[in-house]
């Protein structure tokens, strides 16, 4: 009886590792690297100088030291611990002006900003007016306006 219960306690013990797999846990959603979105890639020209390139689309994440004329933007977006999206967007250079680009995009930005759709209704100035209102027109009270004197003062 020993025996058996040394060996069942022995194997739980070493297979409790392998259960903690088992209990589902939290990842994090992890987006690496450069966002290159539609709207972005439309302001590119060619003929753009290097720092140009940089100021619109950011520093690169690769730059090859083989290939200097080169620069890959590589975006990836990890959900859950498993890859859902991957993009990689290329420039090129010749010297130190922008020949071509090619690759995957994001979709453009959406746009934020707030946009009125019609008039804003405008009231009659007429409700705002009180009787004890002193500077108002047509105020058929009168008011006396004392300041508050704090004697213990």
């Amino acid at each position: 009886m020993k025996p058996i219960l040394l060996t069942l306690t022995l194997v739980g013990a070493l297979s409790g590792c392998g259960l903690l797999n088992a209990v589902p846990h939290y990842k994090l959603d992890i987006p690496q690297g450069n966002e290159i979105t539609a709207d972005k890639v439309s302001g590119l020209k060619e003929g753009m100088s290097r720092n140009q390139v940089r100021f619109l689309l950011g520093t690169p994440l690769l730059t090859d030291p083989f290939h200097s004329d080169r620069w890959d933007y590589v975006y990836s977006d990890a959900k859950g611990g498993k890859l859902q999206r991957h993009f990689v967007f290329t420039v090129f250079f010749e010297g130190d002006s922008l020949v071509r680009w090619q690759g995957d995009t994001l979709p453009a930005a959406p746009d934020t900003t707030l946009r009125m759709t019609s008039e804003p209704k405008k009231e009659d100035t007429d409700t705002f007016g009180s009787e004890l209102n002193p500077g108002s027109p047509g105020t058929t009270k009168d008011v006396e306006v004392k300041p508050i004197i704090d004697k213990d003062f």
